[in-house]
């Protein structure tokens, strides 16, 4: 299992949209410029995981570190998540079956280290 580190603060999609004027006075969503150059970082950083297509169930191990403590460790997932499906780390996020997340702060170096595991059975220890 390798370990890939993208450095920069994980923006949280859930306040990264914004309204903007669409056709005929309607409103549309779009994401605003901080969601936007995140992305466009882990795209430029990530090289262990690009590309790797992985289709079945997985596991992924996540540390997080913050720049700060206001920031929530759950919002960080959907984003790395949503980030690993436009470098084709993996075909769809519904088939991450288990996350294991860890909250540290760095003021001076957040980022963002994660691990995928392909698992093939799921073994209920709760049975």
């Amino acid at each position: 299992m390798e370990t890939e580190t993208i450095y920069g603060q994980v923006i949280a999609k859930a306040n990264s949209y914004m309204a903007v004027p669409g056709k005929n006075g309607t409103k549309r969503i779009i994401k605003d410029e901080k969601i936007r150059a995140y992305e466009k970082s882990f795209i430029q950083q990530c090289k262990t995981y690009r590309n790797k297509c992985i289709s079945s169930r997985f596991r992924l191990f996540v540390r997080v570190w913050h720049s700060s403590p206001r920031f929530d460790l759950d919002n960080s997932l959907k984003t790395l998540l949503d980030c690993l499906q436009s470098v084709n780390a993996i075909t769809d996020d519904n088939l991450c079956f288990q996350i294991e997340a860890e909250k540290h702060i760095d003021k001076y170096h957040p980022r963002i280290e994660f691990a995928i595991l392909e698992v093939n059975e799921q073994k209920n220890i709760f049975q």
